[in-house]
């Protein structure tokens, strides 16, 4: 899929309303940085962890989309994030999103989050489920 449409796709949809930009996505690698916004923030002006996760989540989600068969469609069915330090308001974050399976009925991708600083913020493992085309 041409990263172009992929972009494309999420403007209206709520990664493109967190800022999501991404860089890269092949079957191997999905990329995307995200400017922390007080917007997104929790108290004491850091990254919430509910949008590391949802960055996190379409991520793993893109890269299934690329992986997918013809006419499939996927869904997170299992998400864990270990939160390792915060990301401060005005600060961009960096994910990197690489599968550790491809399966034809689930793949898993891990994806690391880090700051300005190279450091990990966040380390999330999903599942997504393959959902066949509809016959």
């Amino acid at each position: 899929m041409d990263i172009a449409r992929i972009r494309e796709a999420l403007k209206p949809l709520f990664p493109g309303l967190m800022g999501f930009e991404l860089t890269e996505a092949t079957p191997e690698r999905i990329v995307a940085t995200m400017l922390v916004r007080p917007d997104l923030c929790t108290a004491g002006d850091t990254l919430h962890g509910g949008a590391i996760m949802a960055f996190a989540d379409t991520l793993g989600a893109i890269g299934t989309i690329v992986n997918l068969p013809p006419g499939a469609r996927t869904t997170t069915i299992e998400s864990k994030t270990n939160f390792l330090r915060a990301a401060p308001v005005g600060s961009t974050v960096t994910g990197v999103s690489t599968p550790i399976h491809l399966g034809r009925t689930t793949m898993v991708w891990q994806t690391g989050i880090r700051n300005n600083q190279d450091k990990l913020v966040a380390v999330v493992t999903q599942t997504q489920m393959v959902l066949p085309a509809a016959s």
